[in-house]
């Protein structure tokens, strides 16, 4: 069992208590996503998470996850549709471009995020 200590405020002792993970690592795009996700579809989860201390350790997994899979849909989207090209045709190549990521962030959200 482990020992608490209390901060004495005016009459009353609070338990000093201090969370084990304090990293210093912030959240991307994804990992507030799968937070936002966990909160409002999943608060039991969310609040064993919290109280464990394991959210944002599978935040952060979640976000890497996330990235790397964002490369590699990417890629093959890439090898299925070649873009234009890139030096004459700047509007096309870049509309080309991000309708792939759309498809790509797509598809990560489905299978990562909400699921």
């Amino acid at each position: 069992m482990q020992n608490l200590t209390y901060i004495q405020c005016g009459d009353y002792f609070i338990p000093d208590i201090r969370l084990v993970n304090a990293e210093k690592q912030k959240l991307g795009k994804y990992g507030r996503m799968r937070r936002t996700f966990l909160e409002r579809n999943n608060p039991i989860l969310f609040n064993d998470m919290v109280l464990t201390e394991t959210l944002f350790p599978h935040l952060w997994e979640v976000q890497q996850t996330c990235e790397k899979r964002m490369e590699l849909l990417m890629a093959d989207l890439l090898l299925k549709n070649p873009a234009p090209d890139k030096a004459t045709q700047q509007l096309t190549w870049m509309s080309h471009m991000n309708s792939l990521k759309a498809q790509a962030e797509e598809i990560v959200v489905s299978e990562l995020i909400y699921n």
